[in-house]
């Protein structure tokens, strides 16, 4: 009985002992999931800090890279002429970029212009409409201005003196267009320049050596083709910006034609008022 007894105590112990355990494990099992959660996402942003970090360290590399191999490419064209044709694009993009804000600055509001000077001509006359455009920044407001001050000569002569001057105006847009297309014409030239030299040095290798060979030859072939690409590249550049500064000048001749056919009318029906 002593035995039995004993055998069910020993078995009451092992079960109690393994419910509590498992309790135990169950009971930590939440907590680890919960230090593992903490844990990835605490990783997350450091891994995502080092993917930032080295993306960046690539794009520095990409962009040193770059640099490394157009100084090397600039070097191995020749430094002399590579440098002259370098110099075309320097002052063609200064050219392009005086002409782009001085035409930019152009640009006038010609209805608002227009319904000004008319106001003005109703109210103070032709000294309140030259007054209107001398206040007035622009090529427009000059052409205005210069035929309302012939207004007391006659209409014939405020129309022949707008279309004058519209002529001197054109002239001021067109400024410097000649330099910039002199520049788009030398750039490549000297590029074809640098790429005869290129060949005449291969050629007096080759004479020096006496054999033709490809080490002999690539050196002089490198020097042309990189002359010619950049010559090229900047010719293509300059050409861009000068077709983009002739759209511009086309806009503000349409625009300075159309609104001195509105001011003659305006002028016209001033002057049928006064004479009524």
């Amino acid at each position: 009985m002593k035995k039995v007894f004993a055998t069910l105590t020993v078995l009451a112990m092992l079960t109690f002992g393994s419910s509590a355990v498992m309790a135990q494990n169950d009971a930590a099992a939440p907590a680890e999931e919960a230090a593992i959660e903490n844990v990835d996402e605490n990783a997350a942003p450091a891994e995502a800090n080092v993917e930032e970090k080295a993306e960046a360290e690539q794009e520095e590399s990409g962009v040193v890279a770059l640099h490394k191999t157009l100084k090397t490419k600039f070097i191995e064209g020749g430094a002399g002429f590579m440098a002259l044709t370098l110099i075309t694009l320097i002052f063609g993009l200064a050219l392009c970029i005086e002409r782009i804000i001085y035409l930019s600055l152009s640009k006038t509001n010609t209805k608002a212009l227009l319904a000004d000077i008319e106001a003005a001509l109703k109210k103070g006359g032709i000294e309140a409409a030259l007054e209107v455009c001398r206040n007035t920044r622009g090529p427009v407001a000059s052409i205005f201005y210069q035929g309302l001050s012939r207004y007391d000569e006659g209409i014939d002569v405020v129309e022949k003196t707008v279309s004058s001057y519209g002529g001197v105006q054109l002239g001021l847009l067109e400024k410097n267009l000649s330099w910039i297309s002199l520049f788009i014409s030398i750039a490549p030239s000297l590029g074809f320049l640098g790429t005869i030299i290129g060949m005449i040095e291969a050629f007096d290798k080759i004479q020096q050596v006496g054999d033709i060979s490809a080490t002999v030859v690539a050196g002089g072939i490198k020097v042309a083709l990189l002359t010619t690409l950049l010559g090229l590249i900047i010719a293509i550049v300059l050409q861009l910006f000068y077709n983009y500064i002739l759209s511009l000048i086309e806009g503000l001749v349409n625009e300075m034609e159309d609104s001195s056919i509105s001011l003659l009318d305006i002028v016209v029906e001033y002057d049928a008022a006064q004479k009524k």
